[in-house]
This record gives structure tokens, C-alpha cells and sequence, in this order.
């Protein structure tokens, strides 16, 4: 198989134009389109669906897609080992993070990333919403909890410390809870799909943080509007210690049940298709990110 034909489809199926993806490597429109046609044939499965005014990735292009990313790394790596070559990040990165995580913590880094990998262009989709990383063809997500999905690997980034807390206001009006079963008399914002969350005393004690059982006249599904209601005295929620840890160190929320912690040891993940090799893009990313965030979280002392 003919590898710089298998190169052209992916840009292609990145950018979604066939001419752009022909000039990225030097190539004609009319060369590119051609080479392109030939991959085809010989596959015997149409990757791209062409029309006057678009291009659109096929059913088939979309199965084929990780698979010619794999070629390529396996290709890159092998020139490398041989001295031939060093494997360059190159492409559109296709990546997927919870919005409030990413606004704090990734997007400032964004200018730094992109001057040190002049190669690689970033597509980003910062949301709560929980993307499916085939069908949507990312590289890469940020997930809080590891899949169990064989056909994914997933690389630890940090902790994910998740706490209780209430803006003074509130608990001025309210009183402040003193153990877990005190939050049934109180106001909780629950998340979206959230399910009881087990709470650890210092000495074993056991409650639960469940705001069905509760007075839970707020929910949403986004993390900054639930700080935000919080910090405006909406009720008592549970927040990763990342999102709060700045309101915690100036005062504007309070943590409520300090003894006690959300017992569910979750953490950030870096998930991404299962490989026996990373393609460039993908190892730089993942690399930049577990040595600007992972190596010392900003919120692990607070």
C-alpha cells in the first residue's frame, strides 16, 4: 500500500478538502485527487464522498481512518529507528476536554504548545457533553474516569479531589452542616446524572452526599455555572478541588464538611484509541500536558 497515498487520505479526512490535503504535501489538485482514487481501488471502499461543494468522510473512510493513522506512526517510528527520519508532529489534533477543566488550565497553555510544535494544528471541542471519541474521530479526550473500553488506553493526569462547598452567605442564612446526615436539611445543587456520592470521615465515619434525598431545587449539567451558583449562595454542592481551590484560598466559598472526602478515587484521565504506537501528535500532546499539568497540579495544596 502505497503510504504517502495513506498520508493524503488522513490529512484529508482532517480538513475535509482534498486539494488543501494535496498541497500540505506538495501535490497537485488534480495529482492528489488522483492518488487518492488509486487508494480507493485498491482498498475497494470510497473513504471520501465528494460533491460540488464539500467532501465528507464515508462510513467506510471513518473505519479505515484510525487504522491509516496507525500505518503512518508504524512508518515514522520505523524511519526514526533506522536514522532515516525523525518523527515530526505533524496534523490536526482532535481533542476533547470538560469545558470548565480546559478553560482554566488548557487553553492558557494553547500559545506555549503550539510554538514549541509549529507542525500540529489543534481542533478543539471543550464541553461537559461526553463526545464518542471513534465515531467523532479524536485523538485524544480529557475524561475523569478511565474507559473500560478495551479498545482505548488512557494515561493518568492528575488527581481529581472532589469536595463540598457552600459560600459564606449561605451558610450565614443556613448554618453550617456539622456531620452528613445534616445535608438531607439542606438546600444541595446536584449535577447532572449524578448518583449518591459516598463520604470518608478522618475516622471512618460514612455518609453520603446525595442531593435526591435533599432539598435539590437546582441542577446543571456544567461545572462553571454550578460554582457560580454556589458561590452565589444557591445551596451546598460537590466540586473537584481544581475548579474551587481559588474561591476556597480567597474566601468566596467555604469547604463544608472539611472532615470528610468524596470516597470515589477519582482522577483525570488522558484517553485515547488503543496503539501499539502513538502517532507524533498525539505522544508531544499528551507529553506537554503531564508535564505542565500533571508533574504539580496548581490546585494539589490548596
Amino acid at each position: 500500500m502505497d503510504t504517502e497515498s495513506v498520508r493524503l487520505f488522513v490529512l484529508a479526512a482532517e480538513k475535509l478538502n482534498i486539494s488543501a490535503a494535496g498541497r500540505e504535501l506538495g501535490m497537485a489538485p488534480a495529482v492528489s485527487s488522483a492518488r487518492l482514487a488509486k487508494l480507493e481501488s485498491t482498498l475497494g471502499a470510497e473513504l471520501l464522498h465528494r460533491s460540488t461543494r464539500k467532501v465528507v468522510l464515508s462510513l467506510e473512510g471513518a473505519e479505515f481512518l484510525p487504522f491509516a493513522k496507525e500505518l503512518l506512526a508504524q512508518e515514522d517510528a520505523a524511519r526514526a529507528a533506522l536514522g532515516l527520519g525523525k518523527a515530526m508532529a505533524t496534523g490536526t489534533l482532535r481533542f476533547a476536554a470538560p469545558s470548565t477543566f480546559a478553560q482554566l488550565y488548557i487553553a492558557p497553555l494553547l500559545p506555549e504548545f503550539l510554538k514549541l510544535n509549529p507542525g500540529v494544528s489543534l481542533d478543539l471541542r471543550f464541553s461537559d457533553a461526553q463526545f464518542d471519541l471513534i465515531e467523532g474521530s479524536f485523538d485524544l479526550a480529557l475524561r475523569n474516569s478511565a474507559l473500560a473500553d478495551s479498545s482505548f488506553k488512557a494515561r493518568k493526569l492528575a488527581d481529581d479531589k472532589r469536595i463540598l462547598c457552600a459560600s459564606p452567605a449561605y451558610l450565614e442564612q443556613y448554618d453550617t452542616p456539622q456531620d452528613p446526615d445534616d445535608l438531607s436539611q439542606h438546600r444541595l445543587i446536584g449535577f447532572r446524572d449524578q448518583s449518591p456520592r459516598p463520604l470518608a470521615g478522618l475516622d471512618g465515619e460514612e455518609g453520603q452526599f446525595d442531593p435526591s434525598r435533599a432539598d435539590c431545587r437546582v441542577v446543571v449539567d456544567d461545572g462553571l455555572s454550578q460554582k457560580i451558583a454556589t458561590i452565589a449562595g444557591a445551596g451546598i454542592s460537590m466540586n473537584s478541588l481544581w475548579s474551587v481551590h481559588r474561591e476556597i484560598t480567597d474566601g468566596s466559598l467555604v469547604r463544608v464538611l472539611p472532615g470528610y472526602e468524596i470516597n470515589d478515587q477519582v482522577a483525570l484521565w488522558l484517553v485515547y484509541p488503543k496503539s501499539n504506537v502513538l502517532t507524533a501528535k498525539v505522544r508531544v500532546f499528551i507529553d506537554f500536558l503531564l508535564d505542565k499539568i500533571g508533574k504539580a497540579p496548581p490546585w494539589i495544596d490548596a
